[in-house]
């Protein structure tokens, strides 16, 4: 079902509500199945979903539901199995497919049929996490009964809520988190996946997105972003070397990171706390970071710089040379006490910050062609600009990169892309 990226275009997944029909809102169906699937999802297993979740879609007058998964490097939608499924269903690309471009734009797509089948973004918040298959007539096209535009806002309400048990149930079992991986993990890896949020986080004002490389065999790495207040909180960590060490470095850099916000610490005292801690616990292990708060409000950016590639910032398309550029304080573990200089900017809206480690730049081909920060930012920019989200620009980038690596990262590779939109529309 997936074929080629065509089909008719629903509205954004996360203006399903809003674009409801007043008669949608008065159907006593939806409302009656979307409360007992809440009711039924708080005791059952992960490996009941695909099962309900195909139930609570024929119980809103579809002919069928099924949830796919985008995988960790975010190439395939992958199925979530079903223990009685004995035929399992094919993953499919997330580039040159239906199900993909609904992925990819997170927009709703309808394949004409028959069978007429729709693809429904899963986004939790912003974070996108798959789509949901469903089925709107039989395999001859024979309509359900009720109307398709009826239908569509079922389906659409029925994604989000499966979205939101999705995320739920994925930190009570393996089957959710096996599904979107395509082969084993290392320890390190699975220590610091362990230890970072959720790739996209935002609200109405500011949107912040992330890529992790090699993901399965990960180490030194790892960012970190959460919203407090008016205040986005940024962390981009990079540990000395390639080995458990180096992602136990970096776990604890983000452990002390957290502690000392939570406790209303400001960036200085982040640093020392990290640097305490790592000249204790892990001796000779050093650590370049990012520290920055922005305030989302007024787009006031604050940041410290250890021994790190300066973020970079992008207006209007291009990169604006040295905006962000400040003298570095030194790498963190290395005992020095020293408080690290504060540094500050003001950002217009539109401002795209980009903090990224220098096993993106420094990244050779087989010929010997480093990947560059100029090719890192033609990358962001021609993304941006043909109107994909940060999630997608970031996805594309890393895919660019792994290409031009042929695959073969020998440096741990992260990048962090903020984007202040204070004008946009909810």
């Amino acid at each position: 079902m997936g074929g080629p990226a065509q089909g008719t275009e629903g509205s954004p997944a996360d203006g399903g509500a809003a674009a409801r029909s007043g008669a949608d809102r008065a159907d006593g169906t939806l409302g009656a199945v979307l409360a007992a699937a809440l009711e039924a999802s708080h005791q059952a297993a992960p490996e009941d979903l695909p099962r309900l979740v195909d139930a609570w879609g024929r119980a809103l007058g579809l002919t069928g539901a099924e949830v796919f998964l985008a995988d960790l490097q975010q190439r395939m939608l992958v199925p979530l199995p079903a223990p009685e499924q004995r035929v399992p269903t094919e993953a499919m690309d997330v580039d040159g497919t239906l199900a993909g471009h609904a992925y990819r734009t997170e927009r709703a797509r309808i394949a004409p049929g028959p069978p007429r089948t729709g693809w429904i973004p899963l986004v939790d918040g912003i974070e996108r996490i798959g789509v949901l298959r469903v089925g709107f007539t039989g395999p001859a096209g024979t309509p359900t009964g009720t109307p398709v535009g009826l239908l569509r806002e079922r389906a659409r309400a029925l994604a989000s809520l499966v979205t939101l048990i999705l995320v739920s149930k994925g930190t009570i079992g393996d089957v959710i988190v096996r599904t979107v991986r395509t082969r084993p993990m290392t320890l390190q890896a699975e220590l610091l996946w362990a230890f970072v949020p959720p790739r996209t986080i935002g609200t109405r004002h500011v949107t912040s997105s992330a890529v992790l490389e090699p993901a399965y065999d990960v180490a030194g790495d790892a960012f970190d972003h959460t919203l407090a207040g008016d205040t986005l909180h940024l962390a981009v960590v990079d540990a000395m070397g390639h080995d458990l060490a180096s992602g136990g470095a970096s776990a604890a850099a983000l452990a002390a990171c957290r502690s000392t916000r939570r406790a209303d610490g400001s960036l200085a005292d982040i640093t020392e706390a990290i640097d305490t801690t790592l000249t204790r616990w892990i001796p000779d292990r050093l650590l370049t970071a990012v520290l920055a708060d922005l305030d989302t409000i007024t787009g006031r950016l604050t940041w410290v710089n250890c021994g790190h590639p300066p973020p970079l910032l992008i207006r209007e398309g291009r990169v604006v040379p040295g905006a962000l550029e400040r003298a570095a304080h030194l790498p963190l573990g290395i005992g020095e006490h020293r408080p690290a200089p504060v540094h500050r900017a003001r950002l217009q809206p539109g401002d795209r910050v980009l903090i990224h480690t220098d096993g993106v730049t420094e990244a050779r081909s087989a010929a010997g062609d480093l990947f560059g920060e100029q090719r890192l930012v033609d990358s962001v920019v021609r993304t941006t600009a043909a109107g994909d989200p940060a999630p997608e620009a970031l996805r594309r980038l890393v895919h660019a990169l792994l290409t031009h690596r042929d695959h073969r990262l020998q440096d741990d590779a992260t990048v962090l892309l903020v984007e202040w939109h204070p004008d946009r529309e909810p």
